[in-house]
């Protein structure tokens, strides 16, 4: 029970981390998955790793592109960097139009939120068990402070008007919590930016 209580946990948070509007992509950092594997494809000369990123409509722009980019790498170094960069531009703005998501430009490394970097650790490790435990952890402690402050409340709740909206306040937010993570188990989440 422990560890389906853990895996749902984790599948709550991660999918309130991943699909927050707030935060960004991490398709589109430069040291995200798309990027760090189209560096690979490029330097060895093989677009058929980058062609996953995409859907089969863009995938001839795609090995066009490569080639382009490849061509004018191959005249100098100034021009490898500006040919791989246009590239990798290029596979970015594709993979975002075909997640229905708008291209704002490479992102710099460093900023991939913690809870998406886990999620790629533990694909890469085979792993899950860390990521979800950490998760679920999370999502168990915000249920719990978020209960402690609204029962708290709610046993002053009548001793003013002031005390009874401040009860209100913290029972929307827990309540809120709850409706959002019942929301992301019951429905999922869609994959979104």
């Amino acid at each position: 029970m422990k560890s389906e209580n853990l895996l749902v946990g984790g599948v709550i948070l991660l999918g309130a981390v991943l699909f927050s509007p707030t935060l960004s992509a991490h398709c589109d950092a430069v040291d995200g998955p798309v990027v760090t594997e189209a560096r690979q494809a490029f330097a060895e000369g093989d677009v058929s790793p980058t062609l996953k990123w995409v859907g089969p409509q863009q995938a001839a722009e795609i090995r066009q592109a490569f080639a382009q980019a490849r061509e004018v790498a191959s005249a100098g170094e100034a021009g490898h960097a500006l040919a791989e960069r246009w590239f990798l531009e290029t596979l970015i703005r594709l993979h975002r139009e075909g997640e229905g998501a708008p291209y704002t430009g490479l992102k710099p490394a460093g900023q991939i939120d913690k809870a998406v970097a886990l999620a790629d650790k533990a694909l890469v490790s085979g792993s899950v068990d860390a990521l979800a435990e950490k998760i679920g952890d999370a999502v168990s402690q915000g249920i719990r402070k978020r209960f402690e402050t609204a029962s708290e409340l709610r046993a002053k709740s009548g001793e003013s008007v002031e005390a009874g909206r401040e009860f209100v306040e913290a029972y929307v937010d827990y309540v809120h919590y709850i409706e959002a993570i019942h929301r992301i188990v019951g429905g999922g989440a869609p994959h979104a930016h």
